[in-house]
């Protein structure tokens, strides 16, 4: 097996992203660029995806790193936004692109238009992620475009093997249909609830760190598998066990939490720069079967199918936030009256990625003897929707948000609340030490019990100090500049424990346990802003 076209991948991609962090352009969009100008140069590996390493493999750890990162409670407080748009929005886009298509394309079958419209109908989990966080769209949009792109892919899953079982004629049912979905979304969610409680267990019962993050590793495939082996949703049920562990993520000893965030990181980080370039070097493979549809035809049909896409989306989202508003009097006295600007981002943020492709790459080769009606037509059309949702309304949310001028996040109120959070926290902590201290089976010298007291009271003024005055030369908050003094004083420390054991005064077991000391101590003491 040759390793080397992975390798070029990874690293390059890698490279990419990490050159477009320092743009104003968001990576993905970046990354799919350069996927796609890499794609012709001569020599380049031909990268095809395939739908059996996608699904299975890449899909499960970005949903559960985006799931794990969300927030269940205010997924709860979205619940009918999120499920309009996961479930309702991905059917109705199913059927109406599906129609649009089927009108459009002579001789196209009206089950295999159908198979199109639920590839394409769900947007993308790792976009959605990635724009809104560079974009920093209001919580509360943010919430629903997480949520929506947590679930919907299941919908579309679920939406298009029963599409392509009737295109191939095997004679599901309307009813058949509605049947396997219900027992595809049910059944991920009983999977999920029933892995999500022993799995937490494990992680709190495990004592070895490396265990624990072995574990959590293999906690998005597991759920995965489990759930299509009993022809339940995999997706559903990764989000699901993903949602809870989150939720519970502070029963987790630090020191597994700690090397968890920089496992998941990474995995997340290298996933999605591979998965965004990947995208961009379809072209190739796409072309190549394009065969007698390859012409002004076809583009006519790419620009038509975005544009349907698009204007489906809207068609959907702003019904589905007035109507409820409009005709629920419990609704109207609980939630303020909608306006126009939320429903416009959330359906322009609309961007299609890689599980369209993979979706699509995974239209059977042959039915019955014969080529799948228009197979690579359809493969064209799903790879130009998604660079162009990606390129056009990924490259136009920013300015269209600055334009629309979005209440954004309040750095000020959420500042206070911290605040606030860390005063009762640090009352109940000072409580606990005065209760313990009183004991005389926990009797501390003086300086060890003040020293206690000054790291509680430190932890609990840092927060307010971010409040107050900066200073007119370096422009930092105190908290800052305690920070900035904490990291050069370890720095000091660890330059002496280095010279140390290069004089072979100490050997590099020992230096390895100091220098873990003072890793620790510097993550106590200082904390990147978000």
């Amino acid at each position: 097996m040759d390793v080397m076209p992975l390798l070029l991948l990874v690293a390059g991609s890698a490279a990419v992203a990490a050159a477009a962090r320092r743009t104003p352009v968001p990576p993905p969009l970046v990354l799919v660029a350069v996927g796609l100008v890499v794609s012709y140069i001569p020599g380049v590996p031909e990268y095809a995806l395939d739908p059996h390493i996608v699904l299975p493999l890449i899909l499960p750890p970005l949903l559960y790193t985006a799931a794990v990162d969300s927030s269940y409670l205010d997924l709860r407080a979205q619940l009918r936004p999120v499920a309009l748009l996961s479930f309702g929005y991905v059917l109705f886009a199913t059927l109406a692109v599906g129609w649009v298509l089927y009108l459009l394309v002579p001789d196209l079958p009206l089950t295999a238009a159908l198979v199109f419209g639920a590839v394409v109908a769900p947007p993308d989990a790792v976009a959605a992620t990635a724009v809104a966080r560079r974009v920093g769209l209001p919580s509360r949009i943010t919430t629903i475009l997480q949520g929506e792109s947590l679930f919907n892919d299941a919908t579309a899953i679920t939406a298009f093997r029963v599409a392509v079982a009737a295109s191939v004629g095997e004679g599901v049912s309307w009813a058949g249909g509605v049947g396997e979905f219900l027992l595809a979304a049910v059944g991920g969610v009983a999977v999920g609830l029933v892995l999500m409680a022993p799995l937490h267990w494990l992680r709190t019962h495990l004592r070895e760190t490396l265990l624990q993050n072995t574990l959590s590793l293999l906690i998005p495939f597991v759920a995965y598998a489990v759930a299509e082996q009993v022809h339940a949703s995999g997706v559903i049920a990764v989000v699901v066990v993903a949602l809870y562990l989150g939720h519970r993520a502070w029963e987790v000893d630090f020191a597994t939490r700690l090397q968890e965030g920089a496992v998941w990181g990474m995995v997340a980080f290298v996933l999605e720069s591979a998965v965004f370039a990947l995208i961009g070097l379809q072209l190739p493979v796409v072309m190549r079967g394009l065969g007698e549809h390859e012409g002004i035809a076809s583009a006519w049909y790419a620009v038509a199918v975005f544009a349907v896409v698009v204007a489906v989306r809207f068609l959907w989202v702003y019904p589905a936030v007035w109507l409820p508003w409009l005709v629920s009097a419990r609704i109207r006295a609980r939630e303020r009256r909608p306006g126009w600007k939320g429903p416009f981002v959330i359906s322009w943020a609309g961007m299609r990625g890689v599980v369209s492709l993979a979706i699509a790459f995974s239209i059977p080769v042959t039915a019955e003897g014969e080529d799948f009606p228009h197979r690579y037509l359809l493969l064209f059309l799903t790879f130009t929707t998604v660079i162009g949702t990606l390129v056009v309304q990924g490259l136009t949310l920013p300015p269209l948000v600055r334009l629309l001028r979005l209440p954004g996040r309040d750095p000020r109120g959420e500042t206070l609340a911290e605040a606030n959070a860390q005063a009762q926290a640090s009352r109940a902590a000072e409580e606990r030490l005065d209760a313990l201290l009183a004991d005389e089976r926990n009797a501390l010298p003086a300086p060890l019990a003040d020293r206690l007291r000054s790291v509680l009271e430190r932890r609990r003024n840092a927060v307010w100090e971010r409040l107050g005055q900066v200073n007119p030369v370096t422009g930092e908050s105190v908290d800052d500049t305690y920070r900035r003094l904490s990291r050069e004083m370890i720095g000091a420390e660890r330059e002496v424990f280095v010279k140390l054991r290069d004089g072979r005064y100490i050997d590099d077991e020992m230096l390895r346990t100091l220098l873990r000391r003072l890793d620790l101590e510097e993550a106590a003491a200082y904390r990147e802003a978000e």
